[in-house]
């Protein structure tokens, strides 16, 4: 009886504790959605909290009236899944050979990869090596030097590793080739971890916008955060000035930055619940290990 309370007691805990730690999360986003539907009066005053103060869509219907924002959401789309499936694909074929026992060289390839995680070039070299291949002001400028991330290869070489080797030679004494093996057992046993990488691999892609700073300088390639990224800036530039004089120009609405905050970041959050069965156990990959 003692142990069924204590179990309740420790169980109760953990959901408040829970519980808490979500509000706190969820509570930066919910004050950004606020905002954006808020009247800019409320805004400067500094009356919004959590609920929207004069509910209005202003700031919403600039936003979608905006085709730079439409283009741009467009183009990050079409390069976040590009690049996503060009990074799971190169991250596959690097990983699965190296789970192979009998592979020469593996411990210094391993090595050579475990460098890569502590130790880049730096970016002036990058720089030299996107502009020798003369890929400025192109999409592949933002998609090839990313195409394979160290951590994420050794996660998906730890999980392939896992998998028992008897179901390959099965597959191969049924006459498999080593791709039909890749594709008919290893693969769809790698789902969770797959699927989990991918997530990653878009979230870091859709997220990103350094790289288009350096690379890019034809506003068509301009990612949908590059976006948000110049009008925070031009919002900081405007403030600085604020008391010069009249001739000055005027910061955009902290409601419409809200917004396109809001716009940016909803997207690639509907994502999530479709993965959310797969990417928990991607997660957890390790987890119960010695």
């Amino acid at each position: 009886m003692n142990n069924r309370m204590s179990n309740r007691l420790f169980d109760g805990i953990n959901l408040i504790l829970l519980t808490v730690s979500v509000l706190i999360c969820l509570a930066p986003f919910i004050h950004i959605l606020a905002i954006s539907f808020s009247s800019n009066r409320a805004v400067t005053s500094g009356e919004v909290t959590l609920l929207p103060v004069e509910f209005d869509l202003h700031a919403y219907r600039s936003v979608f009236s905006d085709m730079t924002m439409i283009h741009s959401l467009g183009f990050t789309v079409l390069l976040t899944v590009l690049s996503t499936v060009l990074c799971m694909a190169m991250t596959i074929a690097a990983g699965y050979p190296l789970t192979k026992r009998g592979l020469k060289g593996k411990k210094l390839i391993m090595v050579i990869i475990l460098i890569t995680m502590f130790f880049s070039g730096g970016i002036i070299p990058e720089y030299i090596l996107v502009k020798d291949l003369h890929l400025l002001n192109t999409i592949w400028s933002l998609v090839l030097p990313g195409l394979i991330s160290p951590f994420y290869l050794i996660i998906l070489i730890s999980f392939m590793g896992g998998i028992p080797a008897s179901l390959e030679e099965a597959a191969e004494i049924d006459g498999a080739t080593p791709l039909g093996i890749l594709v008919r057992v290893v693969l769809p046993l790698s789902l969770p971890v797959l699927t989990t990488l991918s997530l990653f691999y878009a979230v870091g892609r859709w997220n990103g916008f350094q790289d288009t700073l350096l690379y890019i300088t034809k506003s068509e390639l301009y990612p949908l955060q590059l976006k948000l990224y110049q009008l925070v800036q031009n919002n900081m530039i405007t403030d600085l000035t604020a008391n010069e004089g009249p001739g000055v120009t005027r910061a955009a609405p902290e409601s419409l930055k809200a917004a396109s905050v809001m716009f940016a970041t909803v997207p690639i959050l509907l994502v999530y619940p479709w993965l959310q069965r797969y990417f928990v156990n991607g997660v957890m990959l390790g987890a119960v290990k010695g």
